[in-house]
C-alpha cells in the first residue's frame, strides 16, 4: 500500500495508554448493577448476563500468566475513526499476554462470522494500519445478529479457529445485538465470551458509564474544519448564506458540538425542537428572523447548522412521516404509478397530514415517499433538508420584501457534510481512547468476562490518568418499540436541553445570530503542544465539569 508522508509519520505514533494498562494488571470488581430501565422484562430476557459488576483495571505488582487464546473482531456498522486502533490495541495486549495468541478478522462485518469469511491479522498486516482511519483492514457491513442459527453458523467457525471471545466493534445496535449473543452462547454454555467497544460519530452511545463514543472527536474536528473554512469564505464574499447538514440520524450532537467550535450564526438542535413542539414553519420563521436581523446591519452573509435527522424531531412531520411509513407498507400502494402517487397519498392521508404533505416543496415530498431502510424508517440522510429550509426562507423573506420587513439580498450554498468525517485519520485523542479500548477489551477476555463493553474514563485528564474496565451491556438497556415490537436495546444519549454543552450553546447564540463571532478551528493537529493537540471536544470537557 502507497502511503503519504503523514501516514508514514503517524504509524511511528505510540498511542498514549492509561496507568492501569500498562505493565501488569489486575482487576477489580464493584457493586452488581441493574438496567437503566425495565428491570424485570430485562432481567427476564437475560438471566446470565444481568447484574453483573463494573470492573477496572489497576496497575499489579504480580505478573501473570496468561494461557494461550484466540479471539475473533467483527467491525459492524458505519465507519468511525479509530476503528483500526481499537484492533492494534487488541492485538497488541494479546501478544504481550501470550505470544502464541492469534487474532482472526471477519470481513465485512457480522455477515463474515456466519459466512465464515476471516483473515488472521499478523504484524505486518496491523502495522500496515496503525493510527489510519476507515475500517479497511477487514471492513464493515450491517448484517444484524438476531437468530438462533445465526448464532449456530459461527459457532461451527469459532470452534473451527479455537476462538475464545468475540470482539464487536459497534453502536447501540450493534452492541444491543453483541448482548444477545453473549446471553446465547452463555445460556448453552458454549464457553464463548462476547465484548462490546462502544464506535459511532454520531455520539449517541454514552451514559453514565461512556464518556464518549469513538471517533465523535475526529469526525466534529473535521466537520469544524471545513465549516470554519466555509465560514472564512462567508466572512470574504459576504454574500452567500450557507445551509450546511450534519450528520448524526437520531441525535444532534454533532451539530451542537461544530457549533460549539465554530460559533455559527444558526445551529438547529432537533431535540428542542421536539421539546418546544415547534413547527417546520416555526423554524423557518426563526431562520428567516435572523437573516432579515443581519441584513439590516449589511451583512448579508451567515452559516446555518442542520442535523440530518431534524424532519423526525419536527413533531407534526414525525406524525405525517408515521403515517406515510404505515401506508406505503401496504399492498395497495405497491400498484400505484408514479405520476399518480402524489394524488393517491393526499386521498388517503388524514386532514392534517394531507396540508403539512401538500405544504412540502415537490421534490421533499417525492423525498419522504422514496424506498425505507431496512428498518423500514424514511432515508433521512437522503431528504435535502438544507434545501428545504433555504427554499422556504427564500420563500418567506420575499413575501416580508413585499411587506417592507425585510430590506436585503439572500442568496443560499447548499452542504451535507456525511461521509467525509466518518473516516478520517483519527485525532490524537481517538487514536489514544480506541488503542486503550482495544486493550481493555483484551483484558476483558483474559479475565473470563462476557456480555461486557469496553470502557474508558477520565478522558479529559491527561492518558496516563484515564481509567479502563468494564460496563456489562444489560446495564445500558431497556425496552424499546421496533417494528411494533417491544424489544431490548441500549438507551440512545440524545442532546439534554439540561445538559452543559447545550445551556453553552444557548447562553451565546443571540450574540452569534446578530454578530460575525465565527471561529476557524483548522485541521486536525497530530504533533505540536499537547493543548493544540490532545484536546477532547468541548462537549466532553462541559459534560466533565472542565
Amino acid at each position: 500500500m502507497e502511503k503519504s508522508a503523514l501516514q508514514i509519520a503517524r504509524a511511528a505514533y505510540q498511542p498514549k495508554l492509561p496507568a492501569g494498562l500498562r505493565g501488569n494488571v489486575s482487576i477489580k470488581e464493584g457493586a452488581p448493577t441493574q438496567s437503566v430501565g425495565d428491570q424485570e422484562e430485562i432481567k427476564k430476557l437475560f438471566p446470565n448476563t444481568y447484574g453483573m459488576p463494573l470492573v477496572d483495571f489497576v496497575p499489579s505488582d504480580e505478573k501473570k500468566e496468561y494461557a494461550p487464546m484466540n479471539i475473533g473482531i467483527i467491525l459492524s456498522g458505519g465507519q468511525a475513526p479509530g476503528g483500526h486502533n481499537v484492533i492494534c490495541g487488541l492485538y497488541d495486549e494479546l501478544k504481550k499476554q501470550n505470544a502464541g495468541n492469534k487474532l482472526y478478522g471477519f470481513l465485512m462485518g457480522p455477515g463474515g462470522l456466519v459466512d465464515h469469511k476471516y483473515i488472521e491479522l499478523t504484524d505486518e498486516l496491523i502495522d500496515e494500519y496503525r493510527n489510519t482511519g476507515g475500517f479497511d483492514l477487514i471492513g464493515s457491513g450491517r448484517t444484524k445478529l438476531e437468530e438462533e442459527d445465526q448464532f449456530e453458523s459461527g459457532l461451527k467457525i469459532i470452534r473451527e479457529l479455537g476462538i475464545k471471545a468475540i470482539v464487536i466493534i459497534g453502536g447501540d445496535d450493534s452492541n444491543t445485538n453483541a448482548c444477545v449473543l453473549a446471553e446465547y452462547y452463555a445460556a448453552h454454555n458454549y464457553g464463548v465470551q462476547v465484548i462490546g467497544c462502544p464506535k459511532t460519530i454520531d455520539g449517541d452511545l454514552k451514559n453514565e458509564q461512556i464518556e464518549t463514543s469513538f471517533g465523535f472527536d475526529t469526525a466534529c474536528k473535521t466537520y469544524a474544519e471545513v465549516i470554519g473554512n466555509i465560514q472564512r469564505d462567508a466572512n470574504s464574499a459576504r454574500k452567500y448564506w450557507h445551509f450546511i447538514k450534519l450528520m448524526g440520524r437520531s441525535a444532534s450532537h454533532i451539530a451542537l458540538e461544530c457549533a460549539l467550535q465554530c460559533q455559527p450564526n444558526v445551529c438547529i438542535i432537533s431535540e428542542e425542537v421536539e421539546e418546544k413542539n415547534m413547527t417546520l414553519d416555526d423554524i423557518v420563521t426563526y431562520i428567516a428572523g435572523v437573516v432579515a436581523k443581519r441584513a439590516a446591519n449589511g451583512n448579508n452573509f451567515g452559516t446555518v447548522l442542520i442535523p440530518e435527522g431534524l424532519i423526525e424531531f419536527i413533531p407534526a412531520m414525525k406524525r405525517l412521516i408515521a403515517e406515510l411509513n404505515d401506508l406505503l407498507a401496504t399492498p395497495e400502494a405497491a400498484n400505484v404509478a408514479v405520476s399518480e402517487q402524489r394524488a393517491w397519498i393526499l386521498s388517503k392521508l388524514s386532514a392534517e397530514n394531507a396540508a403539512i404533505y401538500e405544504s412540502l416543496p415537490e421534490g421533499v415530498a417525492k423525498q419522504l415517499t422514496m424506498e425505507r431502510d431496512p428498518h423500514g424508517n424514511v432515508q433521512v440522510s437522503l431528504i435535502e433538508t438544507e434545501k428545504l429550509l433555504s427554499e422556504m426562507v427564500a420563500s418567506k423573506l420575499a413575501a416580508w420584501k413585499a411587506e417592507g420587513k425585510f430590506v436585503g439580498k439572500f442568496a443560499a450554498q447548499h452542504h451535507f457534510f456525511g461521509y467525509e468525517g466518518r473516516c478520517a485519520a483519527p485525532s490524537n485523542y481517538d487514536a489514544d481512547y480506541c488503542y486503550a479500548l482495544g486493550t481493555s477489551a483484551a483484558q476483558l477476555v483474559a479475565n473470563g468476562k462476557t456480555g461486557y463493553m469496553a470502557i474508558v474514563r477520565n478522558t479529559t485528564a491527561p492518558a496516563d490518568q484515564w481509567v479502563a474496565g468494564g460496563v456489562p451491556i444489560t446495564m445500558m438497556m431497556n425496552m424499546e418499540r421496533r417494528n411494533g415490537k417491544m424489544k431490548p436495546v441500549i438507551k440512545k444519549a440524545l442532546v439534554r436541553l439540561d445538559g452543559a454543552p447545550f445551556k453553552e450553546f444557548a447562553a451565546h447564540r443571540e450574540e452569534w445570530a446578530e454578530n460575525t463571532c465565527f471561529v476557524y478551528p483548522g485541521p486536525i493537529q497530530y504533533f505540536g503542544p499537547t493543548e493544540v493537540c490532545d484536546q477532547c471536544t468541548m462537549t466532553l470537557k462541559l459534560e466533565q465539569g472542565k
